[in-house]
């Protein structure tokens, strides 16, 4: 069985300069895709934005929890239908339902407009500390996450130190990014000032994400080349060891699109 990382070693041995960068091109290409799938693509940053921006703008012109409330819970539940008529995943199209249920339900039990956004807040730090406890025990989340798109799995964890290197910096990256929500919006947020809470919440949305994906982007396609998961047809000698007899699970010969929760408002 070959363990050739992205399949294509013996291939570049002859490569010329024109081959060569248009397969690193090839790689960007992969890599920047995979990051963007994981996280739902420029549909999936938009879907998370918008019903905390018809929250508050339905609340300034309103002066009413409950209007704001059920304004960003039935944008929400559009999205949800037209990504269940589309066929796409199921996760995205309830994810965002989801959270923004719960935050509705706090503001309006409450009375108060910025419990509209604590679930997402709470969301945040937990995405923070989740994302550093992988980093720190070598099972980097933003690995765990682009495996099975990339067709990787787990190999990376002892097969591809390089690449697990630059999964786990990669993950160290989304920390820090995704940190700068909580820092600046749980202060506004204990400060009562509701308004504000919601512009920044809005403000915050994309542009780390963004950020963190740039990086990511430019941390992948400077590493290692996946190395594809395959299982032995005996079983007995799959890539990673991880599986539960020490070979790749059967799962690996399928990668599925993982995908990043998406239903933080």
């Amino acid at each position: 069985m070959s363990n050739l990382p992205g399949g294509d070693a013996a291939t570049t041995r002859n490569e010329t300069p024109e081959e060569e960068a248009a397969r690193h091109e090839a790689a960007s290409k992969e890599a920047a895709d995979s990051v963007m799938k994981a996280f739902g693509g420029v549909r999936g940053m938009v879907d998370m934005t918008l019903p905390g921006l018809v929250f508050i703008v339905t609340f300034n012109l309103t002066h009413k929890v409950s209007a704001a409330a059920w304004a960003a819970l039935g944008l929400s539940g559009v999205f949800a239908v037209v990504r269940l008529l589309r066929r796409e995943t199921v996760q995205h199209a309830f994810s965002g339902v989801f959270g923004v249920a719960i935050g509705a339900y706090i503001a309006m039990k409450s009375g108060k407009a910025e419990n509209f956004y604590l679930p997402g807040l709470l969301y945040s730090v937990a995405y923070c500390v989740a994302l550093a406890v992988s980093a720190l025990v070598r099972w980097p989340f933003i690995g765990v996450m682009l495996g099975p798109i990339t067709g990787e799995m787990f190999t990376w964890r002892k097969q591809n130190p390089g690449r697990l290197a630059a999964y786990t910096r990669a993950t160290w990256v989304w920390f820090a990014c995704m940190a700068v929500k909580p820092v600046v919006l749980f202060p506004l947020y204990f400060a009562h000032n509701a308004n504000l809470l919601g512009w920044m919440k809005v403000a915050l949305g994309i542009p780390p994400m963004l950020v963190a994906m740039y990086f990511t982007w430019q941390i992948l396609i400077k590493a290692p080349a996946p190395i594809k998961a395959v299982l032995d047809d005996d079983g007995d000698g799959g890539d990673e060891g991880d599986g539960p007899d020490g070979g790749t699970t059967a799962a690996a010969r399928a990668p599925r699109h993982a995908a990043a929760p998406t239903s933080e408002y």
